[in-house]
């Protein structure tokens, strides 16, 4: 591995380009563009504002900056820098923005989901769309851009809008059979699209695009119920994460479970292989130091492979406030759709990893430290995490390591993110951020 300098960036606002030749990152009110092979500075540009969102256009060639405090969008061009654009939602302020997938459209949420507006940077067009609901997820695009689908909340009821997003037609509008609509996502092939409550009510339903619905699924009542959704890229399995602190995986067929992945204390699976981070801390911060002392200094850690029963560290939610820390809050499938990762937010240190060929476990990772951030490797089945150390572990199937980043101790990772070709990794602390380039060895 090979790391670059660091570099300042701002809210961790760091984007590759899809296409993979430029890296954008922003430092406050200014947008900084870099090649990402040498990291010189190609474009640079100054917002009206601080820059609170980054986005890329699909085909690279635009990239938009949004100012939520300033009601504002401002837009850049590679090939023509002279070139910009400025919306302003004036009174109606600025919720969120996105590109759609054509390039040429942008969609600005206002307050309060009053409604979304779309722009079109071709004909300088403006279409509305009223009663957008404010939820976890409510506007979708299916892979490819055919079709764009939007939660709208009206007279009390949940209703789901699809639209053509060539004519920005309504192609079919209809109410879904929901208490509270939370969420919904389109399957990676676009032939389904995934709607599912509230934590308040467990039931997730599959609905075609022409509005019938083809499945519904519930696993329990009286309690709270689904925390997360995710596709595989094959659209073969759907993976639904729970409050009961299990994931359920769903066929694309029948709509039925084939398994039930539970998190349990202590794990007892004996063929399950378990990487423990074991840290080797010098001699002189076995001494109580003060904290800002401490941070001075690196740990160096390795992975030691334990047998079962191993107990599996546990932190106990807060069952008095809302959104109690419980439950499989983060889940994703590899590139290939052969492995599976979850994390049960109550057992902040651990990283479960599933076998989705075998429907049984793979592996258990325990670090020393609560995971902040996991990204599968867009081409290849491993994947990369940190703990907001100067470290970044990484797993596949041929096993784990622990990786020391050679910068100052304080730099501490908090985020990262795969560069599309799978041959490199932005690494970002509090407000800095580096490259780690990967060589063919490495790989």
């Amino acid at each position: 591995m090979n790391f670059s300098e660091l570099f300042k960036q701002s809210g961790h606002l760091c984007k590759f380009s899809p296409d993979g030749q430029y890296l954008a990152n922003s430092v406050q009110y200014r947008l900084i563009v870099r090649d990402v092979k040498t990291l010189q500075i190609v474009h640079l540009y100054t917002c009206l504002d601080a820059i609170q969102y980054v986005e890329w256009s699909s085909d690279s060639l635009f990239i938009l900056c949004g100012m939520y405090k300033r009601g504002l969008v401002q837009v850049w061009s590679l090939e023509q820098p002279e070139w910009s654009c400025k919306i302003d939602e004036g009174s109606a302020g600025l919720a969120a923005v996105q590109w759609s997938i054509d390039a040429r459209h942008i969609l600005t949420t206002a307050d309060f989901h009053l409604r979304i507006t779309v722009w079109s940077l071709v004909n300088k067009s403006v279409s509305y769309i009223k009663y957008p609901k404010n939820c976890q997820k409510g506007v979708d695009f299916s892979r490819g851009g055919k079709y764009l689908a939007i939660a709208e909340r009206r007279a009390c009821k949940d209703f789901v809008s699809i639209f053509d997003c060539n004519s920005w037609q309504l192609v079919k509008h209809f109410e879904t059979d929901t208490h509270d609509l939370a969420g919904l996502s389109w399957s990676p092939d676009g032939r389904v699209l995934c709607v599912w409550d509230s934590c308040l009510e467990y039931k997730v339903l599959l609905y075609s695009v022409d509005g019938r619905c083809l499945a519904t699924y519930n696993a329990y009542e009286h309690a709270l119920g689904v925390k997360n959704v995710t596709w595989s890229p094959t659209s073969q399995f759907l993976a639904v994460g729970s409050f009961d602190q299990k994931v359920r995986v769903l066929n694309h067929i029948t709509w039925k479970t084939v398994a039930e992945h539970d998190h349990p204390l202590i794990l007892e699976n004996q063929d399950v292989v378990i990487y423990k981070e074991v840290e080797r801390r010098p001699q002189l911060l076995k001494e109580d130091l003060d904290p800002s002392t401490g941070t001075l200094f690196s740990s160096p850690s390795k992975y030691e492979v334990l047998e079962g029963p191993i107990s599996v560290p546990v932190v106990k939610p807060d069952l008095k406030k809302a959104n109690p820390k419980l439950g499989v809050g983060m889940m994703s499938f590899s590139a290939d759709s052969r492995f599976m990762y979850s994390k049960n937010d109550n057992m902040p240190h651990t990283l479960w990893i599933w076998d989705v060929q075998r429907l049984c476990q793979s592996a258990l990772i325990v670090q020393t430290a609560p995971i902040k951030c996991v990204e599968w490797d867009p081409r290849q089945t491993r994947l990369a995490l940190c703990t907001g150390n100067n470290k970044i572990y990484m797993w596949s199937p041929a096993g784990c390591l622990s990786v020391e980043i050679p910068a100052e101790a304080s730099f501490q990772l908090q985020n990262l993110s795969w560069h599309p070709s799978g041959n490199a990794l932005l690494l970002m602390s509090r407000d800095e951020m580096c490259m780690c380039y990967f060589q063919s060895e490495d790989i």
